[in-house]
C-alpha cells in the first residue's frame, strides 16, 4: 500500500508541475497576444486618423471621393445588392435600366488596371526601376489614382511570377525591368496550325 501511495503522490506531483507549466505558458501567450492586439489597434487608429485627414485634403482639393473601407460583415449584403442591380439593369422595360448600364460604362473599371499601367511603364524604360520609382512615375502620370508603393511592389512581383518582368537585386535594393518574354504565347498560339 505504501508503493501505491508513493506512486500516486509522484503522479500528482507530475500532473501538478505539468499544469503549473501549462498555466504559465498560457498566461505568457495571452500577454503576447494582448500586446499584439493593442499594437494592431494603435495601427488601426492611426490609419483611421490618416484616412480622415486624407479625406479632408481630398475634399479641399475637390478630388473625386473614395469609398469608405468596408466592414467584413457587410460584404455579403453588398454582393447581394450588386447582383440585384445587375439583374435590374439587364431586365428589359424597367425604369432606370438604361441609366444603370450607362453608368457602368463610365465606371472606374473602364480605366486601365494597375497591372497594365505598371507593365506599360516598365516597357517604356531603358533602365531597371525600383518599386518606389515606378510608384512616383505612376502617381505623377495618374494623379486621379491613389498609387501606393506596397501595391506597386506586389504588382511587380506578380509580373515577375508570370514572367512578364524581371527582378534584379543590387545590394539591398530590388529593381525591375520588362522580361524578354513579356507576352508569353498562349497554348493556342504555341501549337502549330492543323488547317
Amino acid at each position: 500500500m505504501s508503493e501505491t501511495t508513493t506512486a500516486t503522490t509522484e503522479l500528482t506531483s507530475q500532473y501538478s508541475a505539468q499544469v503549473t507549466g501549462d498555466l504559465e505558458r498560457n498566461l505568457k501567450e495571452q500577454e503576447r497576444l494582448s500586446d499584439e492586439i493593442q499594437a494592431l489597434q494603435q495601427q488601426l487608429a492611426s490609419l483611421q486618423q490618416d484616412h480622415t485627414v486624407l479625406l479632408n485634403i481630398q475634399q479641399a482639393l475637390g478630388l473625386p471621393t473614395v469609398p469608405a473601407p468596408r466592414e467584413k460583415a457587410a460584404a455579403k449584403p453588398v454582393a447581394g445588392k450588386q447582383a440585384r442591380k445587375k439583374t435590374a439593369a439587364a431586365a428589359p422595360g424597367r425604369k432606370g435600366a438604361g441609366k444603370k448600364s450607362s453608368a457602368a460604362a463610365t465606371s472606374p473599371s473602364a480605366l486601365p488596371t494597375l497591372v497594365d499601367l505598371v507593365r506599360e511603364h516598365l516597357a517604356g524604360q531603358s533602365e531597371p526601376r525600383s518599386a518606389a520609382e515606378v510608384t512616383t512615375a505612376l502617381a505623377e502620370r495618374h494623379p486621379e489614382r491613389t498609387v501606393r508603393t506596397t501595391v506597386v511592389r506586389t504588382t511587380l512581383e506578380g509580373l515577375v511570377a508570370k514572367n512578364q518582368a524581371q527582378r534584379t537585386k543590387q545590394g539591398t535594393s530590388v529593381f525591375y525591368t520588362t522580361s524578354d518574354t513579356a507576352s508569353p504565347a498562349t497554348p493556342a498560339e504555341q501549337s502549330p496550325e492543323s488547317d
